[in-house]
């Protein structure tokens, strides 16, 4: 008999059916519509021996202790400490901007000035957003803020999210920082690093449980008649809009394409990451072997393409925020549990939110919680 189903296996779905079984003693059964477990967080191994993300580069972080530990149980941590780089007007300057971005991209005088101004105002160390700086009564600051959203934020976010950055909601804005410090570093969490064996062998060591049985290849509409009107409580990760066959329309999502290629060089680029806001179609190119220092005479990387989400032609990536989406995201959960009974819905996707892995791992925490 199984007590849960649980459609995604993914980090949330992997971390649902482990507290389940563990504190709640209940069996569950895990299904994936994708041939592998892990999600979008999937990693594998290629020919060179180089540790690649199949979905995009995933970085985990987080200040949650909690989270932070329950991981733990499952792998060993590489200390990974995430920098960016953007090609802007030439040169790689390190994202989000700080007090070494403008060293490089302000002559000195100027840079000098502006350095001064942001310590003064803000204090050494201090986290700004772009709309905090763009409000300030200096206009060095709000020149430099200008500057910022042009070369670094407009052009990226345009292709990311297929709107000006003033369209979308201010999380999603919240995300890229000002920092007035000389700290490069992408993330200022404490805890960061990648799983030493990669994603799949931390998702797999949690999957090692008896009262755990994973169907990949297998969707919720290959399953969903044996469950329908039983007590199978369901925790679902995928798109709410999917789950109900879009009878209320579809929410707005963003897709993305990773577009793999491999160099006979030992490195493509300086960073493992690096963001072209500016030229090109695509919005970064992702170099894998940083990320756990991985050994090899060549190099993968993949260039991002951000694009619309298009039901058949691509998959749902990044929801996209807003009032009119949450608005309908909340009539469909509604229907869902008038037509299910004991569902619940986690993930990017299941609660429509721009969610890091170590938010969506604590959300799992919050819905076991209150069973």
């Amino acid at each position: 008999m199984v007590r849960n189903v649980i459609v995604g296996c993914g980090i949330s779905g992997a971390v649902t059916a482990r507290i389940l079984a563990e504190q709640f003693g209940e069996s569950s059964l895990l299904i994936d519509a994708r041939p592998h477990i892990g999600g979008n967080c999937y990693d594998f191994y290629d020919h060179n021996h180089i540790c690649i993300h199949k979905y995009g580069a995933h970085i985990f972080h987080t200040d949650l202790r909690r989270v932070w530990e329950y991981l733990s149980r499952f792998t060993q941590w590489y200390p990974y400490m995430h920098k960016v780089l953007g090609f802007i007007d030439g040169q790689f300057v390190p994202i989000p901007f700080n007090l070494n971005s403008i060293r490089m991209t302000f002559p000195e005088f100027l840079a000098r000035r502006l350095e001064e101004k942001l310590v003064i105002r803000f204090g050494f160390g201090s986290r700004i957003s772009i709309q905090e700086l763009r409000k300030s009564e200096e206009k060095d600051l709000v020149f430099l803020a200008n500057h910022i959203y042009t070369k670094v934020f407009l052009g990226y976010t345009q292709k990311q999210w297929g709107v000006t950055p003033d369209k979308l909601d201010p999380a999603v804005l919240e995300r890229v920082p000002v920092y007035v410090s000389r700290d490069d570093r992408y993330f200022r969490n404490r805890w960061q690093g990648i799983p030493r064996h990669g994603y799949t062998a931390m998702i797999a060591s949690m999957l090692e449980h008896p009262r755990i049985t994973v169907k990949t290849d297998t969707s919720w509409n290959d399953v969903k008649e044996e469950f329908r009107g039983s007590d199978v409580r369901i925790f679902y990760t995928g798109p709410v809009d999917e789950l109900l066959d879009w009878r209320f329309g579809e929410l707005p999502y963003r897709s993305v394409r990773q577009d793999f290629h491999e160099f006979d060089r030992e490195f493509f680029q300086p960073a493992a990451v690096v963001n072209y806001p500016e030229n090109h179609d695509f919005t970064r190119i992702s170099e894998y072997k940083y990320f756990l220092a991985d050994q090899a005479s060549r190099t993968v990387v993949s260039f991002e393409y951000p694009s619309a989400w298009k039901r058949g032609e691509n998959e749902p990536a990044y929801p996209v925020a807003g009032e009119d989406s949450h608005r309908l995201h909340r009539q469909y959960v509604e229907a869902a549990r008038e037509e299910y009974g004991h569902i619940h819905f986690l993930g990017r996707l299941g609660d429509y939110r721009y969610y890091d892995m170590d938010k969506a791992v604590a959300r799992v925490f919050s819905v076991t919680e209150a069973l």
